[in-house]
């Protein structure tokens, strides 16, 4: 057994199983507690609620919760191995919330046979909570579930594999592309993958400029063109009308290679190919789609980005979603639409290219210093500045958008 096996294993079992649990926040300890707390006193805001649905933000803790909710179908790199095998992962999720945003998360593994059955029993417990994050739920199924989702629940749904990766990945992109001289909407992208994380990337990209014709997508099968009769409805999106088929035709004179796929898929032939200044982001994990150390060997004018911590240009998740929720919460969003994740994309870009404060250095002893160029396109997860500057751009958002039931953030709010 490796040594980082064992340790993993013993962090999860000890001291108690787990890695989250219930703590009170009000006082327990007389009778006049007991009587508040439950019966007879509890049936004061019971009544309020009854009158005013709302009123449950006042009077529960609903306001600061959030479901982590999955069916165990896309569980990390592991694949489909079911929603009891996925609750260590939920679980984290729970703890990156609370870490980083201060937000009570509960996780929720669902068996179900069909989507029909998952997405009935998401909705019907919805109203639990403040916001549902759904988590490692296979494509194409994780479409639907979110768009139905979506429709049926009053309070925010966001599957964080699509759109906190897109998020964070567009953040990392609109940097790196500045510091290589290149304009998004005349760069030339090649997007290895084709499932949940590829789709949304893309589509936000688009949103941030970067125009369709200019997207190469590649699936199991190679690239995925307008003559191809086998693409769902997704995959369609991004349909190119040309005659290249495969990675080495599309990755001649590419701008970007944006992998979500799987290890060593890109060579160092490809990376060759590339035109001047490339950007990579090679974001499978564990194993990138090509290691840093040869990409950088054959490319000295390269800005190359991972999944991984011990490389420079993480691109993680957490980057985003605890203070995406935290600001949707907080101004009681209705949905988590594009606007909000804009803002998202912006406040983190903006972030990576200010002075890093003495204390994210002081997180990171491994490394001496940081500052905006092409091993430091995105903030570190431990930069306390995350939280105000994300949360409040979001906020601020679902409020002009029009998403938001409260219209108005204190002046000190998250300062």
């Amino acid at each position: 057994m490796s040594d980082l096996r064992q340790k993993a294993l013993d962090y999860h079992q000890f001291p108690v199983p787990g890695k989250t649990a219930v703590a009170l926040t009000k006082a327990a300890s007389t009778s006049l507690d007991l009587a508040l707390a439950y019966s007879p006193g509890v049936a004061e805001p019971v009544r309020e609620i009854a009158a005013n649905a709302a009123e449950a933000y006042r009077y529960t803790n609903k306001g600061n919760t959030v479901a982590v909710i999955t069916n165990g179908t896309a569980i990390l790199g592991l694949g489909n191995l079911g929603p009891l095998a996925s609750k260590p992962v939920m679980e984290g999720k729970a703890l990156l919330f609370k870490r980083f945003a201060n937000i009570d998360a509960t996780d929720i593994e669902v068996k179900h046979r069909t989507n029909e059955e998952f997405i009935n029993t998401v909705a019907a417990i919805a109203d639990t909570f403040g916001g549902i994050n759904l988590e490692d739920i296979k494509a194409p199924e994780c479409f639907e579930i979110e768009q139905e989702l979506i429709k049926r629940c009053s309070i925010p749904v966001f599957h964080d594999d699509q759109h906190g990766t897109a998020i964070v990945t567009a953040a990392g992109m609109l940097n790196a592309l500045e510091i290589q001289g290149k304009q998004i909407a005349q760069a030339v992208f090649v997007c290895m993958g084709a499932g949940a994380a590829a789709v949304a990337c893309m589509s936000l990209l688009v949103k941030c400029g970067a125009l369709r014709e200019n997207i190469y997508m590649l699936d199991r099968k190679g690239v995925i063109h307008s003559r191809r009769s086998d693409l769902n409805e997704y995959k369609s999106l991004f349909a190119n009308n040309t005659d290249k088929r495969t990675l080495h035709d599309v990755i001649q004179g590419a701008d970007v290679f944006l992998g979500v796929s799987g290890a060593n898929v890109l060579s160092a032939d490809d990376i060759a190919l590339m035109a001047e200044r490339p950007i990579v982001f090679a974001c499978s994990n564990p194993d990138p789609e090509i290691k840093p150390e040869l990409a950088h060997a054959v490319r000295k004018d390269l800005i190359m980005g991972t999944g991984r911590s011990d490389y420079p240009n993480q691109v993680n998740n957490v980057l985003c979603f605890p203070f995406i929720f935290r600001g949707a919460l907080d101004v009681r969003a209705r949905r988590i639409n594009d606007e909000m994740k804009l803002a998202a994309v912006h406040a983190i870009a903006g972030l990576a290219r200010e002075a890093v404060p003495a204390e994210v250095l002081a997180a990171y002893p491994d490394v001496n210093s940081l500052s905006f160029g092409p091993e430091y396109v995105l903030p570190k997860p431990m930069d306390p500045r995350l939280l105000p500057r994300v949360a409040r751009a979001v906020a601020e958002a679902a409020i002009a958008s029009g998403s938001a039931q409260v219209t108005e953030l204190p002046a000190d709010y998250l300062r």
